[in-house]
């Protein structure tokens, strides 16, 4: 999971170096924190949040492989 998440934001940003995710696992859930160096934080979130929307969408979708649910946290 969080090496997905990785990979996904690293293709998006100009400083993909800057990318990191931590990853805290529970019993049901799995909350993922991804940071971004600020210059990049618009890219990855896009125009009224569509490209963040779209990263939880598919994170969701590999997590429902997993009988796990996930969160996903842009932090700045």
């Amino acid at each position: 999971m969080k090496e997905l998440l990785e990979h996904i934001a690293k293709s998006l940003v100009d400083n993909p170096d800057e990318v990191s995710v931590n990853e805290v696992e529970g019993e049901q859930s799995i909350i993922l924190e991804l940071r971004v160096s600020e210059d990049d934080m618009g890219k990855v979130i896009g125009k009224q949040g569509r490209i963040a929307k779209a990263i939880r969408v598919v994170m969701k979708a590999a997590a429902i492989k997993e009988n796990k649910r996930v969160v996903v946290e842009i932090i700045q």
